[in-house]
């Protein structure tokens, strides 16, 4: 089910409010819990059906593991050490994640290494099978570790299945979503965390459906025309799609966000205008932070502990692994894994530059050039992201610098709005409004607060209401042609 479609908006969502707290309000807790459960798995199998089961046996079988690394030195395992549980447990979920994300992308290659013919198995991707394995990860590590205490069943199979966050995130842990749902506060309505969660809402679906899908035919249309893009086309091409991953994966969260809120849950921030940032080290404090903080506790860290003699170098080492990793994570293409590993190289640089070179070389950077600099790596970086092989990136940069032309605009007048217009794209089908709704996109990314401050500073009042109702009304109004979500593919 869909954040930006009518069913979730005027009924799921109503309902799964409204049974839960009056299930609350009869001190039902348990029940209301259960219930939260399973309006969650009826909200993933809305769609398909067919992979309810398998998040099921991923639940249940992590609930289990998790019960015997929780419980280790009370049952006093004789025949198995913690190290061979987890051990059992993470073979499971990688297992799991490589056999239906994986297989296809393992089978193509060994194809073509060995010149062999092995039939594809042709899998679809399980919706959200990346964020509840990796959620479940970090638990069973934790528990390893002595850090979590969770033996209820109904508790770890909400903390997994909640629906707000269950299909793209953010990913959330243990520690900080159970204590919510335990806080008698929590049980009775709030109508500020209403309001507020009404609010975020209603920015995150005008940004998907009318920010995101804008950008979206652009950089659609772009990259399937990347053999003819011109300097011009190119730029708007993965411009198009730089604000489009934005847009449509932060309006997911604010939506993620704002309907966790109406039931006095505060998931957790996952962007902080990353497209402000002045270096990638800042960038990925501020972009999609919850797989960051993953990264660096899960990946990063144990790589790092597995060097007798800790460097800096060995860090920086440390961190490109972890990209490369965090690469494949968000699908079977070795293009992933390029863009992982320039983030990682990206970071290394960053670093180098900051505890080095700078201080070698007695140069700083103006925050302005380092803003430049940092944007053009994110933008080209997303071109490898959004191309489907190497010669089809290699197109669109090729576009960049002007090998194909540079195919300065048309000016056309649109008689029915009554003013002058850029327009570009003819050979792709864009509209006139191009260079408005890149301009635009600057100017909402620099400018502008993000959802998330502009809650922390909203006052509730006609205003306030006025401005969110208007966005919520236009953004219902526009969903003539409801389209899925980025990371619904990783």
């Amino acid at each position: 089910m869909l954040f930006n479609s009518y069913i979730y908006i005027f009924l799921f969502l109503p309902i799964t409010f409204f049974v839960y707290f009056f299930l609350n309000s009869k001190r039902l807790t348990t029940a209301s819990r259960g219930w939260l459960i399973l309006a969650s798995l009826f909200f993933y199998s809305w769609w398909n059906i067919i992979y309810l089961p398998l998040i099921l046996i991923s639940v249940s079988i992590n609930y289990l593991l998790a019960i015997s690394l929780i419980d280790y030195d009370e049952l006093r395992k004789k025949y198995f050490s913690k190290k061979t549980i987890l051990f059992v447990g993470l073979i499971f979920n990688i297992g799991l994640l490589v056999y239906f994300k994986y297989m296809d992308f393992f089978i193509s290659n060994i194809n073509s290494l060995t010149n062999t013919n092995i039939e594809l198995l042709h899998l679809a991707l399980p919706l959200a099978i990346s964020f509840f394995t990796l959620q479940q990860i970090g638990f069973m590590v934790d528990a390893y570790e002595g850090l979590v205490k969770e033996r209820n069943l109904v508790n770890y199979a909400l903390f997994v299945t909640f629906f707000p966050q269950l299909i793209a995130g953010p990913i959330v842990h243990h520690k900080e979503m159970m204590p919510q749902f335990e806080s008698i506060k929590n049980k009775v309505k709030n109508y500020e965390n209403i309001v507020h969660g009404f609010f975020i809402f209603s920015i995150g679906l005008f940004k998907k459906v009318i920010i995101a899908d804008t950008f979206a035919i652009w950089a659609n249309n772009g990259y399937d025309s990347v053999n003819t893009l011109t300097l011009l086309e190119a730029w708007v091409t993965s411009l198009s799609y730089t604000f489009q991953m934005y847009f449509d994966f932060s309006g997911y969260m604010d939506m993620a966000i704002g309907s966790a809120l109406l039931f006095n849950i505060k998931l957790p921030r996952n962007f902080n205008s990353p497209y402000k940032a002045t270096g990638v080290i800042e960038y990925w404090s501020r972009w999609h932070i919850t797989l960051t903080n993953f990264i660096t506790t899960y990946i990063y860290t144990p790589i790092l502990k597995s060097f007798k003699n800790i460097t800096f170098h060995k860090a920086m080492y440390a961190t490109v692994v972890a990209f490369l990793i965090s690469g494949i994570w968000h699908g079977a293409s070795w293009m992933f894994v390029f863009w992982g590993g320039l983030h990682g190289i990206g970071i290394a640089v960053n670093h180098y530059w900051k505890k080095y070179w700078s201080k070698k070389l007695n140069i700083k950077i103006n925050k302005y050039i380092a803003w430049f600099i940092t944007f053009n790596f994110v933008n080209i970086t997303f071109i490898f992201f959004r191309s489907t092989d190497m010669n089809h990136a290699i197109n669109v940069l090729k576009g960049l610098i002007g090998f194909n032309g540079i195919a300065f605009p048309n000016f056309l007048f649109l008689e029915k709005y009554g003013f002058l217009f850029l327009g570009i794209f003819k050979n792709i089908g864009a509209n006139v409004y191009t260079f408005i709704w890149v301009f635009s996109g600057f100017v909402l990314v620099l400018f502008f607060k993000n959802a998330l401050e502009q809650k922390d500073s909203l006052k509730i009042n006609f205003k306030t209401a006025i401005f969110s109702g208007s966005l919520f009304v236009y953004a219902v109004l526009s969903m003539n042609k409801i389209s899925e979500f980025l990371y619904f593919n990783f």
